[in-house]
């Protein structure tokens, strides 16, 4: 499916370059920005992004690794106390 038809860039492309980017470095952090770089393109009109993200998170491998494999977790910071 095409995800960005301003740079014809499929869903199959998002998914090839993060398990690319995460073959090449383990604890790499993914953006859009990195994933259009390695696909050789620049972002232009945006209203891709929501799509884009979607398609992006949902692979497996977009999450940095824990020390066993899992996926690391964060979360929320949590607000200060009053003193």
């Amino acid at each position: 499916m095409i995800v960005c038809h301003c740079q014809s860039i499929t869903d199959h492309d998002i998914r090839a370059a993060v398990d690319w980017m995460r073959t090449a470095d383990a604890d790499t952090v993914i953006t859009p920005g990195r994933i259009y770089h390695a696909l050789g393109k620049r972002a232009d009109c945006g209203g891709c992004m929501p799509l884009f993200l979607d398609t992006m998170r949902k692979n497996e491998n977009f999450r940095v690794p824990g020390r066993n494999g899992a996926p690391i977790l964060r979360r929320r910071p949590q607000a200060f106390a009053a003193e």
